[in-house]
């Protein structure tokens, strides 16, 4: 698409290789065309916004970790051959934790991080060796630290496919998001919780709105990269796909 002219925008994972990430950095260089992946949990949640101007605001001091937790519903009925071919998803932490590893990224202000732990693992679907059912990574960057849990074990009881949070931890306060579901409290999404020097509270942060979007299509238009760098883009993907392989060399 990019070699014919084309700006791209692409769902998670974007790429399941660290050739197939390399042959589209060097489409982007022959073509300058932008190549965008949707990192829904940060891109499709008002909360994840709300948090952002929080962050920026300094509402939390210096921000110097993440916990990022993507449970999701197995559905195991549902889903299509590919989803057990390793070849084709990728493996989990290139599918599910490139969310966490952006969000990382993004709320300490990082460039890049180390990564200093990675670990997949198949627990309860045996009859699909190729599965793999939880994963973790540790990072390390400059500006922080980050905990990154993924895994297909959302209970059938849960309303929604994943309870999936976010914990920002700052050196004047922490910000919980709860982006999909709060057991036990409001009802609806986009559940923030803020506590600092001053405040401990509660906010609907669901009518945040969702930058990302009107932001891709100005930068289509004036060349620009106000809704994501081409790099962070990059080194997201980058960095989860060699977390999966580390995870896969133990």
């Amino acid at each position: 698409a990019m070699q014919h002219g084309m700006d791209v925008m692409s769902d998670k994972p974007g790429c399941t290789t660290l050739a197939q990430l390399d042959e589209i950095k060097s489409v982007v260089r022959e073509t300058s065309r932008i190549w965008s992946v949707n990192f829904s949990e940060r891109f499709e949640t008002p909360v994840s916004t709300r948090a952002s101007e929080l962050v920026a605001a300094g509402a939390i001091g210096k921000v110097v970790q993440t916990v990022g937790l993507g449970p999701h519903r197995m559905n195991l009925a549902t889903r299509p051959d590919w989803f057990f071919q390793r070849e084709r998803f990728g493996g989990i932490l290139t599918d599910i934790a490139s969310h966490q590893i952006d969000q990382f990224l993004h709320y300490t202000g990082s460039d890049t991080a180390q990564i200093t732990h990675a670990f997949t693992t198949n627990y309860t679907n045996k009859e699909y060796p190729n599965l793999q059912d939880f994963g973790e990574i540790n990072l390390r960057s400059e500006q922080g630290t980050g905990y990154i849990r993924v895994d297909w074990f959302t209970p059938d009881a849960l309303p929604t496919w994943g309870d999936g949070r976010l914990t920002i931890l700052g050196t004047e306060g922490y910000l919980e998001l709860r982006k999909y579901v709060d057991v036990g409290g409001r009802k609806g999404t986009d559940h923030l919780i803020l506590v600092n020097q001053s405040k401990s509270e509660k906010i609907d942060a669901s009518g945040a709105g969702l930058p990302y979007f009107s932001r891709l299509a100005y930068d289509i238009e004036n060349r620009s990269e106000t809704a994501m760098t081409q790099v962070h883009c990059f080194t997201v993907m980058e960095l989860a796909l060699r977390a999966q392989q580390m995870a896969e060399l133990k």
